[in-house]
């Protein structure tokens, strides 16, 4: 089937699977009524989010093809923040943005769909947002005389922090008139600096000036083009029904189910996904929503530039230190290779205890005024926080795992330069890795933090944390490694490297101390029931109960319970979560053990 084709028939399925019975949910002309669109109104609160898409009756809606301008506006906020000013920023605020929209049949395609739109204009405060818009539906309910419905989704996000909150966006037009825009934010992935966890509402002022007919064109052909580069997905409910019952049972587990925000498995190349619950229903679009995996991204930017740069130039880059690419770094930085800092062993960090045996790899985590690094703005700013506030452990680099935020900002500083003495000033790690790695691989899209230098300009990704991926995303990249690197007949990353990733090869203990083994335990490839670390991975052990080995399973995960495992069968589990800053008292996990890893070798013994 046609990628094109087979996207709106994923719509449709959508829609059916999260819906429920026509009988049981009004439609959107009934849940929303127009008069409320177009008169003065305001929201206090989220609704049924059946509002934001069209139900199995409505009839198409007519073209619209505009560039609309949304004011800045106030959100209503369930319950409120601790503190919604951030650096003179107000979170409260829905930021003033312009979005170019075009229809090709029922879809909705934003020019900017997978990229983190600024607020423009000169408001008297600025909101602490940017906004992430998503591809969405057009409609047409008989309610509703002329006017049509549009719906879309997007995802609030910040230049500083790494969550995401879901939202959804509606309006009516008639030609290129439209009404006001209805917002609501009903789901997010975990927060760090912006607590407690909330919902919000409002009601938005909105023009709309026609586009062009070429830049109508450029826009569907676009939506088209990227659309058509996803991976086959289906409902969840397709996979449940084709195995026997109770096989995935638990499948997001132990994880309890109020914290988990979305969850999917791929197997045979295809994305079998589950409707993302909220307060509101469903989630209308769950493919199209983002999320703020923070650590994930460790498994992202360093091991796929690393692993691409060693089959470009030679598995060498690896062993190249950070001292010579980062400059204005304790001396030590000097003896830290790339692969060092990659596998959290440098060495360097100087908080908490030096008790390494047993070692904690969090000891003094967020020590050394971690928030001072963190809301550095400039790479020059982060790096004399690193300097003022981290020093150097007693022991040598490629010993010990000590989990530290900066040691892969470091790298991304110092694989960046490194990449800049190859190709030149202008080149850029994160420009890479979209051309080379994922354009491949059919990601687009890749928006994430970047450090804000002089005039508010965009400097070097963070390796650290910052990306704001997909479902289908992280699938993708999961696949790559999966798949040995290769993509359609070409080796994008080094394959015996990646082969060594898949396998745990040269993963650190995380509670040991390499000095103190000797060689042949340092090369045991059955370390027991220890955790792992390598390359931005962590290692889960577990013994097959059908076959009895031990496996060391590659894990992707992020602060929250952001997590993607890769399996000895090949299939990938992914579950995106929001289970940090929980209050006191509320259960993160029930006792029902690995259950995730158990429902996947149910499905298939590994």
């Amino acid at each position: 089937m046609n990628r094109w084709l087979q996207w709106q028939t994923t719509l449709l399925l959508i829609a059916h699977f999260s819906s429920g019975s026509a009988a049981a949910i009004d439609s959107p002309a009934v849940l929303l009524p127009i008069h409320s669109l177009l008169g003065n109104h305001t929201a206090t609160a989220p609704i049924n989010n059946a509002a934001y898409a069209p139900p199995a009756s409505a009839a198409v809606g007519a073209p619209f093809a505009s560039r609309i301008r949304i004011n800045q506006g106030t959100l209503s906020l369930t319950p409120a923040i601790l503190q919604s000013v951030i650096e003179g920023r107000d979170a409260r605020l829905f930021p003033a943005i312009t979005l170019t929209l075009a229809t090709e049949g029922d879809v909705l395609i934003p020019a900017e769909a997978g990229l983190m739109v600024r607020e423009t204009g000169s408001p008297h405060v600025f909101s602490y947002w940017r906004v992430i818009p998503q591809y969405g539906r057009v409609w047409h309910e008989a309610r509703d005389g002329d006017w049509s419905r549009a719906a879309f989704p997007l995802m609030l996000v910040n230049d500083t922090e790494n969550h995401a909150h879901q939202g959804l966006a509606t309006f009516v037009y008639r030609k290129h008139e439209i009404s006001d825009i209805r917002v609501q934010f009903v789901q997010q992935t975990g927060p760090y600096l912006l607590t407690p966890q909330f919902v919000a509402a409002g009601q938005l002022a909105a023009m709309a000036a026609p586009l062009s007919a070429a830049d109508s064109t450029a826009v569907r052909h676009a939506g088209r083009q990227e659309l058509a580069s996803r991976l086959p997905a289906q409902p969840w409910q397709n996979l449940t029904a084709s195995v026997p019952p109770r096989t995935l049972d638990g499948f997001g587990g132990p994880l309890r189910p109020e914290w988990q925000v979305a969850t999917a498995l791929v197997r045979d190349d295809t994305l079998y996904y589950q409707a993302s619950a909220t307060p509101f229903g469903p989630y209308p679009y769950p493919l199209e929503m983002r999320f703020g995996v923070r650590s994930m991204m460790k498994s992202v930017a360093a091991p796929l530039s690393l692993l691409h740069l060693a089959e470009v130039y030679g598995p060498w880059v690896l062993t190249l230190r950070i001292g010579d690419y980062v400059p204005n770094l304790d001396p030590k930085w000097q003896q830290i290779r790339f692969i060092d800092a990659a596998n959290m062993a440098s060495g360097f960090g100087g908080t908490g205890s030096f008790k390494t045996a047993p070692n904690d790899i969090y000891d003094g985590y967020l020590g050394g005024d971690y928030d001072a690094w963190y809301l550095a703005h400039s790479q020059t700013d982060k790096i004399a926080a690193i300097r003022a506030t981290l020093h150097p452990y007693p022991w040598n680099p490629g010993t010990v795992v000590r989990y530290r935020d900066q040691d892969f900002y470091l790298l991304g500083a110092a694989v960046d330069a490194f990449l800049k003495s190859m190709r030149g000033s202008s080149a850029d790690v994160w420009q890479m890795l979209q051309e080379e790695v994922f354009a491949p691989i059919g990601i687009v899209h890749a928006p994430a933090v970047h450090t804000r230098e002089a005039d508010d300009r965009e400097g070097l990704v963070w390796f650290n944390a910052g990306y704001y991926p997909t479902l289908d995303d992280i699938a993708k990249i999961a696949l790559l490694y999966q798949h040995h690197g290769a993509q359609g007949g070409k080796q994008l990353l080094h394959r015996q490297l990646t082969d060594d990733l898949l396998a745990a090869r040269g993963a650190r203990v995380k509670s040991g101390d390499a000095s103190l083994q000797s060689a042949a335990s340092a090369a045991d490839t059955d370390r027991g029931d220890e955790q792992l670390y390598q390359l931005g991975f962590h290692y889960t052990p577990y013994v097959s109960r059908s076959t009895g080995i031990r496996h060391y399973l590659p894990t992707m995960s992020g602060s929250g319970e952001n997590e993607a495992i890769l399996f000895p069968n090949g299939l990938v589990s992914i579950r995106t979560a929001k289970a940090s800053q929980v209050p006191t008292g509320m259960p993160i996990f029930d006792d029902t053990g690995p259950a995730t890893i158990r429902a996947v070798e149910r499905l298939s013994p590994f």
